[in-house]
């Protein structure tokens, strides 16, 4: 069986290229020219340069293949330009499903990576409630409208292709770069909360959620959309407590700060990134993300339809990933 992944470089798809290749699949990691393949060494690799941006351009590119399997993992989390969501996120997936369509592949199934974040700021008073799939999603991120409208798009081409949304909470785990910022925050003995309100938050490791996407290949039916999770649910002080625990117990300073204080800090952080060309993590959608305090979600469709059940829970993820950034040189 054939099975093509993009954003294959990235941190997720790095690992759902590994997954598939233990699992004999013969796996074609789609990369751009500046991908970098640090993680993508397996001589069992097939590359594929696709350009996202350009339908007409995919056509030719695919145009010799036959792919049993399509993994859309590409997009982007945060971006200099408001535009550029949309562009990767959205234009980019509708002009993939387009040319899948158009070359009239044969696919098995078709796994978009979403987000949870497609449902937004929803259920915040308490005691909170876990969002559900029949909500109305309310994205409160330029990420979560993009991811929304690649989905909203996707929908619309119906039974035309075979299609399984998967919407992951929170994902951590090694090569993950946002989270490894708290990291590294914690080892120069700063922490950083912001809001005073109870804030619900939950995780899911990178491997449970490959177990889900190739779960979906196997499992999924047409239309489907599955929230991901660890299953539990966490206060905000906890991740943080477990990486400081892992980092040998550091002297730190915990902070924690009203939402204006972070309205603040992101709207330089995000003028600072305009001015220097630089992405920061610090910027207006990370406000919206950071002061959200609802991360509840049902992951009880995943686990009755696709039998997902996940595998690996904050204590040990942390220490895992942790172990990872130690051994990398990363901290």
């Amino acid at each position: 069986m054939k099975i093509l992944i993009t954003g294959a470089s990235g941190f997720i798809g790095s690992f759902i290229v590994e997954e598939a290749l233990k699992q004999g699949f013969e796996t074609w990691a789609a990369i751009r020219k500046s991908s970098s393949k640090e993680y993508l060494q397996d001589e069992r690799i097939h590359f594929i340069e696709l350009n996202l941006s350009s339908k007409a351009q995919l056509i030719e590119q695919l145009q010799p293949h036959q792919f049993d399997y399509v993994v859309h993992a590409a997009g982007v989390t945060k971006c200099l330009n408001k535009a550029d969501f949309r562009r990767i996120n959205t234009e980019g997936t509708k002009n993939l499903v387009d040319a899948l369509l158009d070359l009239q592949m044969p696919l098995k199934r078709f796994v978009f990576l979403s987000s949870l974040s497609v449902f937004g700021a929803i259920k915040e008073q308490l005691p909170y409630d876990e969002i559900r799939e029949d909500d109305t999603p309310k994205p409160n991120t330029e990420y979560g409208r993009s991811k929304l409208e690649a989905e909203r798009y996707i929908n619309s081409i119906g039974s035309r292709l075979p299609y399984i949304i998967l919407r992951p909470t929170g994902v951590y785990g090694p090569r993950e770069k946002d989270y490894f910022m708290m990291a590294k925050s914690i080892k120069q003995h700063i922490d950083f909360a912001v809001g005073y309100q109870r804030q619900d938050i939950t995780f899911v490791y990178v491997t449970d959620v490959v177990q889900a996407v190739f779960l979906a290949l196997e499992k999924g039916e047409t239309g489907r959309k599955y929230f991901l999770s660890d299953g539990q649910v966490y206060q905000s002080t906890t991740f943080s407590d477990l990486i400081h625990e892992e980092l040998g117990r550091p002297w730190w300073l915990r902070i924690t700060a009203p939402v204006w204080v972070l309205r603040v800090v992101t709207f330089f952080g995000e003028y600072i990134g305009h001015m220097t060309g630089k992405v920061t993590a610090l910027n207006n959608d990370k406000y919206n993300i950071l002061r959200q305090r609802n991360w509840r979600c049902d992951i009880e469709p995943a686990r009755r339809e696709l039998g997902f059940e996940p595998k690996v829970q904050l204590k040990e993820g942390v220490k895992t990933t942790i172990q990872w950034y130690k051994d990398h040189k990363w901290l």
